[in-house]
């Protein structure tokens, strides 16, 4: 093997080919990102970036002299365009691409609002670039209206609170997050929001986001109700970026389709957002959007790469955090689908627990809010070990 392309030069993209490095590989690594930046970290775009705490500087993954140590190829500002599998060529947007190892970390993009694209006043929190707009039109005394409660909304609610602007949520599920982490721990977090001043409305579909001249005016709940906005807030889910990949062959379901290899094809590996692998820890595939299953994966994936006779599966625990206003929310394991939760320790009104979900006959996951660093390592290992759920309930 002596050149591995990585598509993608996020967190997932360049772990990938810091890790190559490290491990020993010595051939041609060539990393393409759309974006022209430097590869840059994400989750500070919705919190430090948004406050001014971080310069953009400040958010880059390493320094441009350490950059240079790792020998990369690097193309920036270069878009994929599509793929030959079995001739091992990668198009791109200033010609082919040859390589004997591919890694496709090419991560997820925020839905649009349909009817908005292109009003000014209208942000997403996805890019550096979203996240300085954004932080130009948070200012004391604005109107801001972030459409969705899920982890980016409420982190750029909770933000704005703090910076002194009027925020109004809207959520069509009848609690903020509900899907992932149920009813209870949702309406927690609801009665967090509204205590520090969020007009958190629940239940509540925007039908159109309304403009004039090209400038957000507000938006128009599917009751007929406007509500006046100086700002928009778009944070209504991700679709995966495989669209380039569509005439490949490869398998694409919610994301490119990988084995426990995290590998799609002969040569072929996801790694980050964009990859839904089959997870043997759990028994089941799953696509993860945060940063440390990106980077773990990464570290996974070259590893494989370097020494494919000793090759492992990935199967971890994966792992998020949340910060908003005092609390930091973390949790290990899958929450999607679970089918029941119960708060294990600690208890609700004092912003101070844990809740065990159960999917089946096992302990499927943990959310944690301002717990101990020991405690969750105690239930990571528990999850780790597939621990049986009436252990747990007991």
């Amino acid at each position: 093997m002596n050149r591995v392309v990585v598509v993608g030069a996020s967190v997932g993209g360049f772990a990938t080919a810091e890790a190559l490095r490290g491990l020993g590989f010595r051939g041609r690594i060539t990393l393409i990102g759309e974006e022209a930046y430097l590869p840059y970290d994400r989750p500070p775009l919705s919190k430090q970036v948004l406050t001014g705490e971080f310069a953009p500087h400040e958010v880059l993954l390493r320094p441009a002299e350490r950059m240079d140590a790792l020998e990369l190829e690097l193309e920036l500002g270069v878009a994929a365009t599509g793929l030959d599998v079995e001739s091992r060529v990668l198009r791109v947007a200033n010609g082919p691409v040859l390589y004997d190892a591919l890694v496709v970390a090419t991560g997820v993009r925020p839905h649009p609002f349909p009817g908005a694209e292109g009003v000014r006043g209208v942000h997403f929190v996805r890019t550096l670039e979203d996240a300085l707009a954004l932080k130009e039109n948070l200012r004391p005394g604005r109107r801001l209206v972030v459409v969705g409660a899920g982890f980016v909304g409420a982190e750029v609610a909770a933000v704005a609170r703090g910076l002194g602007v009027e925020v109004t949520v809207f959520e069509p599920e009848e609690t903020p997050m509900g899907r992932v982490l149920g009813p209870v721990v949702g309406a927690t977090l609801a009665d967090v929001h509204r205590a520090r001043g969020v007009d958190l409305r629940t239940g509540v579909v925007v039908r159109e986001v309304l403009s004039f001249g090209g400038q957000v005016l507000g938006v128009q709940l599917m009751d007929g109700t406007e509500v006046p906005a100086d700002v928009v807030v778009v944070a209504i889910g991700c679709t995966p970026n495989v669209e380039w990949l569509r005439d490949s062959g490869l398998r694409l379901s919610d994301g490119l389709s990988c084995d426990e290899f995290c590998e799609a094809a002969p040569g072929v590996y996801g790694v980050g957002d964009v990859a839904r692998w089959h997870n043997p820890l759990f028994g089941y595939s799953m696509r993860v959007e945060h940063r440390t299953n990106a980077a773990e994966q990464a570290f996974a994936v070259a590893r494989n790469l370097v020494d494919p006779e000793a090759r492992q599966p990935f199967a971890p625990v994966p792992y998020f955090w949340s910060d908003q206003y005092d609390l930091k929310i973390q949790s290990y394991g899958h929450l999607r689908d679970h089918d029941e939760v119960v708060v294990v320790e600690g208890d609700l009104r004092s912003r101070r627990f844990v809740a065990a979900y159960r999917k089946g006959d096992h302990l499927a996951a943990v959310v944690a809010v301002n717990a101990n660093p020991k405690t969750l390592r105690s239930w990571r290992a528990a999850l780790a070990a597939r621990q049986q759920w009436q252990d747990i309930a007991a």
